[in-house]
């Protein structure tokens, strides 16, 4: 969706973009626009405070302090307390409008004491000449609102761009591997129509075989059929790529037998593999078969590979706790693996071959988790002793 909408992606990043720089000014003009307002305010201060010194005629002192100095401030909560921190007066501390106790609003200025002696040193007021610490009262206050939006809007506005670059990356690395998919889907259908005029061919061949008296009685034969139906089944995961794959019911433990009678012509005499079953014979599976088959048949060929074409593999049916669920142990006596890659094995790119792209298991884990709603894991692994893998899956429940 997003790969398809590319120029509509471009153009809400940008906008958003702009959105968030337009928000950022308008926010910064008013902190400064306020900013502005009280240096204002401090100098038409600094101003009657000056007439006040010189004006020789002026003979209202306690009025100008009242009304020019105090009732200057207007933003800063402050709590004065004498020298025990019995609360005298405050200024600037909202109260809930629902509050209209003395003592309620007390209790309230008593919180508010606590944290503004956390935040800053109290300012000492000194009364009278004498020097005794009763004679002192103390001015608490804490930052106003405005020094508050000064402080943490810068870490504000660098979380709103990290979130909205993290986005933003995300949603084209999104694009990205999209793209990538799209090109991947397209080679697979491409490859598997080219091969799907050799397969046609090569069964034409073997028909000819079969009604030929010089090579219908070649044992080989049926071998050569299984492995053109093995094509054309794999021709047809290569070109259902991308699309959902059809689910119908199956019986789990057929197609773990099926899978295992193709596959022991085909490997080495040395490796056995043996399948053990505490399975229900009529248990049910909602499955894509050639997706299960090819899944059993990869772990399968990595476990003979793990024990260089010798040594056995068991392959386990049984019930989880959960009855609406199974499993399905594959075993080998390899070489094992350490823990800390169980769960990097599944990594597209990661093998432990020489050769090969280290999709097997990536392809397994999206087929059996995404596809047919189950798990893939490394039940248990051990150096030199083997690896269990395990896949489990729901059963069809009967109606």
């Amino acid at each position: 969706m997003i790969y398809q909408n590319k120029f509509g992606l471009k153009v809400t990043i940008v906008a958003i973009a702009v959105l968030i720089g337009v928000v950022s000014v308008y926010y910064t003009n008013t902190l400064v626009d306020k900013l502005v307002a009280r240096e204002k305010a401090q100098i038409e201060l600094y101003a009657q405070a000056l007439k006040y010194t010189i004006d020789p005629e002026n003979d209202q002192p306690i009025t100008f302090i009242f009304q020019e100095i105090i009732s200057a401030n207007t933003s800063i909560p402050v709590i004065m307390t004498d020298f025990y921190g019995n609360i005298i007066g405050s200024r600037n501390i909202d109260f809930p409008l629902e509050i209209d106790k003395k003592e309620e609003k007390q209790r309230l200025l008593a919180e508010q004491l606590v944290l503004m002696k956390k935040e800053h040193p109290p300012i000492i007021i000194e009364l009278g000449k004498q020097t005794k610490s009763e004679n002192r009262n103390l001015i608490y206050h804490r930052n106003s609102f405005l020094i508050n939006q000064l402080k943490y809007y810068p870490y504000a506005q660098l979380t709103i761009i990290t979130i909205f670059g993290s986005l933003a990356y995300l949603a084209f690395s999104y694009s990205r591997r999209a793209e990538q998919n799209r090109v991947w889907v397209g080679l697979a259908k491409e490859t598997a129509h080219q091969l799907g005029t050799p397969i046609s061919s090569l069964m034409a061949w073997v028909e000819y075989f079969k009604v030929d008296e010089n090579f219908s009685h070649l044992e080989v034969l049926p071998e050569i059929e299984k492995d053109i139906v093995r094509l054309e089944m794999i021709t047809a995961r290569f070109s259902n790529i991308g699309s959902r794959p059809t689910l119908t019911n199956e019986n789990i433990l057929t197609v773990v037998k099926d899978t295992i009678n193709y596959l022991k012509p085909r490997i080495s005499p040395k490796v056995e593999i043996m399948v053990i079953n505490y399975l229900m014979p009529e248990t049910i599976v909602k499955m894509n078969r050639n997706l299960i088959e090819w899944v059993v048949e990869n772990l399968c060929k990595n476990a003979v590979d793990a024990m260089n074409s010798a040594g056995n593999i068991e392959i386990k049916l049984n019930n989880m706790p959960d009855d609406n669920l199974i499993f399905i142990d594959v075993t080998d006596t390899g070489k094992g693996m350490p823990k800390s890659q169980m769960k990097m094995v599944f990594t597209a790119g990661f093998t432990s071959k020489k050769r090969g792209w280290g999709l097997g298991l990536t392809l397994a884990k999206r087929i059996v988790e995404d596809y047919h709603k189950g798990k893939i894991f490394v039940k248990s692994s051990e150096i030199n002793k083997g690896t269990c893998f395990r896949i489990i899956l729901p059963k069809e429940l009967k109606k």
